[in-house]
């Protein structure tokens, strides 16, 4: 019998290895997608409980945030631990974009919101290969160095509320991705390493569209609510996430990802 889309899910965040998880997680995706182009039976989405934290490796060791050994970049040990830090960031984001689909299966949603966040996924767990072999190119590996245990947080915060979830995941976390990565790219532009630009150049290209699948489906349930957008980001932000929005920010990838800066700014520590 052929799992259902909520199914796979679960069978991805249960997976401890991070390349076996990626590895499945794409092998998900592309049957999800041969299904939805009529080139495969249908696949439904079904529902299941996911777990409240997804399976792990041993490696790396997490940290709170403010243990996090920082290294500056300038140096080929900076660059590694700014590579590993991606690479933790991407494997968290496989999980949360399955986490999604398997979460709220039980809301009633559009086929299109699968299909978004199964190709998200699908993404990020190309983004985690790469840094991953950026990192063994380097002579290191995903779990040599120490990680943030932070960032599972914001799924537990709001494993309850979908909107809240969107608003949070996607429409802060991403979006900040957006702003800190150009200068990243840099960084090791500079030090001539160009498998890591590429690899983070192809991140920088593809985060785009995940910022703007979270606010397209914030906008749809405010929509269906008859709910002020603005104003509800506003306060699920400021219930859900710890801490101010910090500028600054990348105003034309997020205006891009369909995120206007009367979003954001409001919320920065300024305000």
């Amino acid at each position: 019998m052929s799992l259902t889309l909520a199914q796979m899910a679960v069978e991805v965040l249960t997976t401890a290895d991070a390349r076996a998880k990626t590895a499945l997680s794409r092998r998900h995706a592309a049957t999800w997608r041969a299904a939805r182009a009529g080139d495969a039976p249908t696949i439904e989405v079904g529902t299941a409980t996911p777990p409240m934290r997804p399976a792990r490796p041993d490696a790396p060791e997490l940290l709170h945030p403010r243990d996090v050994p920082r290294r500056k970049p300038g140096t080929p040990e900076g660059r590694i631990a700014l590579l590993h830090a991606v690479a933790h960031i991407e494997l968290n984001a496989v999980d949360l974009h399955w986490d999604i689909i398997a979460r709220f299966s039980g809301t009633r949603l559009p086929l299109g919101f699968c299909d978004d966040w199964v190709k998200a996924a699908d993404e990020e767990s190309k983004h985690f290969n790469l840094m991953a072999d950026c990192l063994e190119a380097a002579g290191s590996h995903y779990g040599a160095l120490p990680a943030h245990a932070g960032m599972w947080r914001a799924a537990e915060d709001t494993a309850e509320d979908m909107m809240a979830r969107l608003a949070v995941v996607p429409m802060v976390l991403e979006a900040r991705g957006l702003d800190v990565t150009p200068g990243m790219i840099e960084v090791f532009r500079r030090a001539k390493a160009s498998d890591a630009v590429t690899a983070l150049e192809t991140i920088y290209a593809e985060e785009v569209a995940h910022v703007a699948y979270g606010s397209k489906w914030f906008h749809f349930l405010c929509g269906r609510h008859d709910l002020d957008p603005k104003e509800v980001f506003h306060a699920l932000v400021r219930k859900h996430f710890h801490g101010n929005l910090r500028p600054p920010f990348n105003e034309e990838k997020r205006a891009e990802a369909g995120i206007p800066p009367d979003f954001y700014w409001p919320l920065t520590e300024d305000a």
